[in-house]
């Protein structure tokens, strides 16, 4: 919201400078963004008049004026503007004036004929930039007079930052109420004309949407003067809101929305057929607007339309069949009340600009519509002639303003500070809110203008606006100090970013909607969740999994030549779930679990002089993700599976205490060649509330006693699993004491023989100590037949001799 503060203080003058003026909207919560004079500093410029022009003896382009400024003396100027002509009057620039950009002006010579001064354009002051002749001043200034006092451009022009909620102040007799209910000062009461009645022409108009039109009201003008000038004064106000004049019909009703707030719209009566009907939209109609744009719409949609062609879309912004132009003579004045929620979403979905469906999605005073008309009329008679028929005024579907009780304890308790019953209903007073006081509580009846004033809390907002929010003491709570106590077990969120981000990984945060065909080719999901307004049409679904937008992420860093990338996403996916129910933090049918995903994708350690390049495999990512997990990787077992995103013979499914919990793979080259990347990435995601509980640490004593160590390899069918054998091994040191000293198993050797086809030798590495004394070879031999016999009984394994 832009306007000049002459045009705001005309309405509302408190006897503050513009500096306290801003300070008191900005802490009122209307925020002055920005407080900047009209018109740069320049100094020494002045009204003048052109009295007489004669052509410069030395150059055709170059002109002597002889310049009135209002001494006693003409001056000479010599001036090379093509709209020079004598009467004009023009900005002078004395010697001595300095212009923006430090411009000094001093006598100069031009082609051999001095020159005392500068005729100025706009541009040359900063005013605009035309610069395609002299700026023209209005005839009845005086010769002399000092420029900025004439044009007042020492103006200041405001921008407000408003919230959603404050429709009632995108106007200035908006803004002016706050500013009197501020400062105390005298409001202008809206001065509303009686128009005569000199025809009695009337447009028949008829509402079928009374949950899209709740008041239309309009009337007939006829044998107006369209190419009529705009008023200077209206003009300047407008341009210093930031609109641009396009013709007097057109300006005024700007004019009527930025000083009262209220959209209004002009129809070319000679263009219209028949009478006006306000309705919602069929399927497959279409509407050419105003901005060139024609549209397609749907039943959701609010028209005014005739029976033969639809005339604007309504609440929003006009058609062309309708639109005035120069050579109207007769037109139909419109203003309404539009449902906000009849009206939002339509600029964004159509993808235009309307200054009237920004008021009206938010809210505008249905009461006064007809003086708002009658107002428009008398400038339109005064500016352009014609005669007013009467004025139709149909009330369809108002809202009603349901009271809001204020109780005084809970205003207190709000806000940290007790304010009497009194100065809130000063507040409400200064206001104009119509409210009745039941001891000590307030019940207001919501102004038709305020659509923000809902529920207590508005009315306690009110209150402590007014009362000022710079008056709140600023005092530090009082509560006794108890310091939680975080469970030491938990691994949060933020511990697990900055694990991850120890692992040599850098966090990216993805949109939680992703393309369709992600779904498809990386999840096999044929039933996606649907977005009902997706923000782009690529975006329409909501991610099942984290893998696509990593994915996404490598290839854009690949491309941009980054040769090695490491990244991971801690988020939520959605998929259809019939066993959640509804509740806060949830929606029924949708489950919304929180996954953890990396994905690595180039060398495996940064280049270096001191180690070879080697791509990332599934080893490097399942060794981080057992460093992730610390005390708990033992549980982790990986087992051979398939997943869509993944290759088939290098993909793996994460099991935590015998528990899915996620996969770990290298990508599959399908996808990894329809990404352009020579390589394919390595992927894991896992379910991040699976892996949320740490180990507690449990201090154990340290054996002293030396370590043994034996080798073993074994004779094994090629289909066996490692992981089989492991867990072979493990149940037997667990169901036998005397196993207990065995500490450790590794695989170090697979061996292949042509000459036992369908076998597989696996050497395996024991680790064996003693607690409290040395082990001796007895001891250790024993461990070691237990252990065959294991393999033996549950794989027919075999020794290798």
């Amino acid at each position: 919201m832009q306007f000049p503060e002459s045009w705001l203080r005309d309405w509302a003058n408190p006897d503050i400078d513009g500096q306290a003026l801003s300070h008191r909207l900005t802490m009122a919560g209307l925020e002055v963004e920005d407080a900047d004079p009209y018109a740069p500093p320049f100094s020494g410029v002045v009204v003048a008049r052109i009295e007489t022009i004669a052509p410069h003896p030395d150059a055709d382009k170059l002109r002597i004026c002889q310049v009135n400024d209002g001494s006693a003396a003409l001056l000479q100027i010599v001036c090379g503007a093509p709209n020079a002509a004598a009467g004009l009057m023009v900005p002078l620039a004395r010697v001595g004036a300095e212009l923006p950009g430090g411009m000094k002006i001093g006598p100069v010579k031009m082609r051999g004929v001095e020159s005392f001064g500068m005729l100025c354009s706009a541009r040359e002051l900063g005013l605009s930039q035309d610069h395609a002749g002299l700026l023209a001043l209005a005839a009845d200034l005086t010769p002399g007079m000092d420029l900025r006092q004439a044009l007042d451009l020492d103006d200041t022009i405001y921008t407000l930052k408003l919230t959603p909620n404050r429709a009632d102040c995108l106007s200035i007799l908006g803004v002016a109420r706050e500013v009197a209910a501020l400062t105390g000062c005298a409001l202008r009461e809206v001065a509303v004309p009686q128009v005569p009645v000199t025809i009695q022409d009337r447009l028949p108009v008829t509402v079928q949407a009374p949950d899209l039109c709740g008041r239309f009201a309009g009337r007939i003008v006829r044998g107006v003067n369209a190419r009529a000038a705009t008023p200077a004064w209206m003009k300047s106000r407008l341009e210093r809101a930031g609109q641009r004049s396009v013709s007097a019909l057109v300006d005024i009703s700007n004019y009527i929305m930025l000083e009262l707030g209220r959209p209004t719209h002009v129809f070319d009566l000679q263009r219209i057929t028949g009478g006006l009907t306000v309705r919602w939209a069929q399927a497959g109609e279409s509407l050419a607007l105003l901005n060139d744009q024609t549209i397609e719409l749907t039943p959701d949609v609010g028209v005014i339309g005739t029976e033969q062609a639809l005339e604007s879309l309504a609440g929003v912004m006009g058609g062309q069949a309708s639109a005035v132009t120069l050579d109207t003579t007769d037109v139909f004045l419109e203003a309404a009340f539009w449902w906000p929620e009849a009206i939002m979403g339509l600029t964004r979905r159509f993808k235009l600009s309307s200054e009237a469906a920004h008021r009206f999605e938010r809210g505008v005073d249905f009461s006064t519509i007809p003086d708002h008309l009658q107002i428009m009329t008398q400038l339109i008679l005064d500016i352009c002639g014609g005669q007013a028929g009467p004025l139709d005024d149909q009330i369809i579907n108002l809202p009603v303003r349901e009271p809001v009780r204020m109780r005084l304890s809970r205003c207190a308790r709000v806000l940290g500070i007790t304010l009497p019953a009194s100065e809130v209903v000063d507040v409400f007073t200064r206001l104009g809110f119509q409210f009745q006081q039941q001891g000590d509580d307030f019940i207001v009846t919501p102004p038709p203008a305020r659509f923000d004033l809902v529920i207590e809390e508005d009315l306690i907002e009110e209150v402590a606006r007014i009362h000022g929010f710079d008056l709140i003491p600023d005092l530090p709570p009082v509560a006794p100090a108890q310091m939680r106590v975080l469970p030491e077990t938990l691994y949060g969120p933020h511990a697990m970013r900055a694990a991850i981000a120890a692992l040599d990984f850098q966090e990216v945060i993805n949109f939680s909607f992703v393309e369709e065909a992600w779904e498809t080719n990386y999840c096999a999901n044929p039933d996606p969740i649907r977005l009902l307004n997706p923000i782009a049409s690529q975006l329409a679904v909501m991610r099942s999994s984290l893998i696509g937008g990593l994915l996404a992420n490598i290839a854009h860093n690949a491309k941009h030549r980054q040769s090695r990338v490491r990244v991971f996403e801690l988020g939520r996916v959605f998929a259809r779930d019939s066993r959640v129910a509804d509740g806060d933090l949830a929606v029924a049918g949708v489950a919304q679990p929180t996954h953890l995903a990396c994905a690595a994708w180039g060398p495996a350690v940064p280049e270096q002089w001191g180690e070879s390049v080697r791509q990332v495999d599934f080893f490097d990512l399942k060794r981080d993700l057992e460093t992730l997990l610390g005390a708990r990787a033992s549980a982790l077992v990986f087992q051979s599976a398939s997943h869509p995103a993944l290759h088939p013979g290098r993909s793996a499914r994460v099991l935590l205490d015998n528990q899915a919990i996620g996969w770990l793979g290298e990508i599959h080259p399908r996808w990894a060649q329809a990404l352009d990347l020579a390589h394919a990435p390595v992927v894991f995601e896992i379910d991040a509330e699976a892996i949320a509980a740490r180990v507690f640490p449990e201090p154990a004593e340290l054996s002293r006693q030396p370590v043994a160590v034996r080798d073993l390899a074994v004779w094994v069918d090629a289909d066996v699993s490692w992981q089989a054998l492991l867990d072979t091994l493990w149940n037997q040191i667990r169901e036998d004491d005397a196993l207990l000293v065995v500490k450790d198993i590794k695989l170090f050797d697979i061996w292949r023989d042509t000459a036992t086809a369908g076998q597989r030798s696996l050497a395996l590495r024991f680790w064996f100590q003693g607690q409290d004394a040395t082990l001796d070879e007895r001891q250790i031999e024993y461990c070691v037949q237990r252990l065959i016999e294991a393999l033996v009984q549950g794989h027919q394994a075999r020794l290798r001799t």
